[in-house]
């Protein structure tokens, strides 16, 4: 494919798919636990499930299964654990030719569910190995996208690259928390946090109130748009010009591994099937109502036709 460059040094290309995401790939592997461990104690738990995970593994899946062409740049082991990895993406329809296997190991995140709700604790390995150099060797993959999607679980080097390569709609996903470089705040068009990575970002406690949500988003980006997830509590969509609140769609929890990843990836198909922001963090509200009421992390993932119609 041939790629031009505008003024500012960045690639244009024609848009041939719909989703790039730089960002993560995992070994998952989730217990159940009746109870979280105390210290130095030992807990039983359920049989452990294993499965592909990684924040930008799950929204490429999700993406891919709402029918979007995605492709994903990341990394993993040259391992048959991340071998695996990559042929599960590519089953799933994602494009994983810049899926690097390095000789080091496959990220790990052990995934402990109780009540409902994911206690995480995440070994990078390859994901850590995600720099400027392996984004910009898929320069043609990051430009040719409508929109390119990121998450914290690669370096800041690698968000950076991924930003000065876009040409379409870029959109970060702040998880997890951790402070960002101000121009890569700024670049971006679409930031989705949860309350807890936006006041991480703002520097502040954890907003409990819409008008504290309102007044942290302002201050991270007093002229962007930004969607906060809040869990059962729905989403808030702030622009420059106003707010809004985006009710939670009633679902039975099981497993709330995936479900930011999967409002993310929906909020996005939404936006590019030309719904408002508003509209589109409704149809994401209703993907993750489904994701939330299913046990595992991309396994859970609708496609569009298992999404119920909205009432």
């Amino acid at each position: 494919m041939s790629i031009t460059y505008d003024s500012h040094g960045r690639p244009q290309a024609e848009k041939t798919r719909d989703v790039t995401v730089v960002g993560s790939v995992n070994a998952d592997l989730a217990i159940r636990l009746a109870q979280l461990p105390p210290a130095g104690q030992t807990v039983r738990g359920s049989d452990a499930e294993r499965g592909l995970g990684g924040k930008g593994a799950n929204q490429a899946v999700a993406a891919a299964r709402l029918g979007r062409s995605v492709a994903m740049v990341g990394a993993v082991g040259d391992d048959d654990e991340g071998r695996g990895l990559r042929e599960h993406l590519a089953r799933e329809g994602v494009d994983v030719e810049h899926v690097a296997a390095l000789g080091v190991p496959t990220g790990v995140a052990v995934v402990l569910v109780h009540d409902g709700e994911s206690t995480i604790v995440l070994s990078p390995g390859a994901n850590d190995h995600v720099d400027d150099a392996r984004v910009r060797a898929a320069a043609g993959t990051v430009a040719s996208a409508r929109a390119v999607l990121l998450q914290c679980e690669v370096p800041d080097e690698a968000l950076l690259a991924a930003a000065s390569l876009c040409t379409g709609l870029l959109v970060l996903n702040p998880a997890p928390a951790r402070a960002l470089p101000p121009q890569l705040l700024t670049r971006v068009d679409l930031l989705v946090p949860n309350a807890g990575e936006l006041a991480v970002l703002a520097g502040g406690e954890v907003a409990t109130d819409v008008d504290g949500l309102v007044a942290q988003a302002r201050a991270v980006r007093p002229s962007g748009t930004t969607v906060v997830t809040r869990g059962e509590r729905g989403a808030l969509v702030v622009t420059p010009g106003g707010h809004a609140e985006v009710a939670a769609v009633p679902a039975r929890l099981v497993d709330a591994t995936a479900a930011g990843d999967s409002f993310v990836a929906a909020l996005v198909d939404g936006l590019l099937d030309g719904l408002g922001l508003v509209e589109a963090a409704r149809w994401a509200a209703r993907v993750a109502a489904v994701v939330v009421s299913r046990p595992g992390a991309s396994a859970s993932v609708p496609r569009k036709a298992e999404v119920p119609q909205e009432r």
